[in-house]
């Protein structure tokens, strides 16, 4: 990746700044190893069916794909009011929509995405009984890796498929076209559902 382009700066301390650019290997080599642990962990406890791996799939897959739209719609868009709440919605996201070709910053830092995670599983982990925690988890983070590569390629890929041409003209239009919709970027299906597509 080209080191030379003009990131907008956000910390004054290089460490933190430094912190910010994450390459988009990081998250599958952080991401792989932790979702295929999981799959063995409960695998090896539990003894699924393949019927109930497709069912958790789909509990999981779709799980993420509504915390994806939910984060991106209420948090990462939320109006701040005051200076700290706006700066982190900007570290967090707006600096994303300032520089929406910056390489770099377009894949979650892993430190953020740890944290987000973890607060999630302990959410999660008050609503799944015990033995699917692991197998929703899995999927779930399935779902979140995909949506980040996903998310990279609608801004440095061709997309030359009819599903990648139609994620990627999807995503940049709510980029571009200044209205508050298209919060889905992996998957459409909640904007339609709450009437967010335009």
């Amino acid at each position: 990746m080209n080191r030379e382009h003009n990131s907008i700066r956000i910390f004054k301390n290089p460490f933190l700044e430094a912190m910010t650019y994450v390459h988009p290997v990081i998250p599958g080599m952080l991401w792989i190893p932790i979702i295929l642990g999981l799959f063995y962990q409960s695998q090896q406890t539990y003894h699924y069916s393949l019927g109930t791996y497709g069912l958790w799939a789909f509990i999981g897959l779709g799980a993420w794909t509504l915390t994806e739209y939910g984060l991106h719609r209420f948090v990462f868009h939320y109006a701040a009011r005051s200076s700290l709440g706006k700066r982190l919605v900007y570290l967090f996201h707006g600096l994303q929509h300032d520089d929406p070709q910056d390489a770099r910053r377009l894949v979650m830092p892993p430190v953020p995405a740890l944290l987000i995670v973890g607060v999630l599983y302990l959410c999660f982990k008050m609503l799944i009984a015990p033995e699917y925690l692991s197998i929703f988890m899995a999927y779930f983070l399935l779902g979140y890796l995909a949506y980040d590569y996903i998310h990279y390629a609608t801004h440095h890929f061709p997309m030359t498929s009819q599903v990648g041409r139609f994620l990627r003209a999807y995503h940049l239009k709510h980029h571009y076209n200044h209205k508050a919709c298209k919060y889905g970027v992996s998957s459409p299906l909640w904007d339609y559902l709450f009437k967010t597509v335009e």
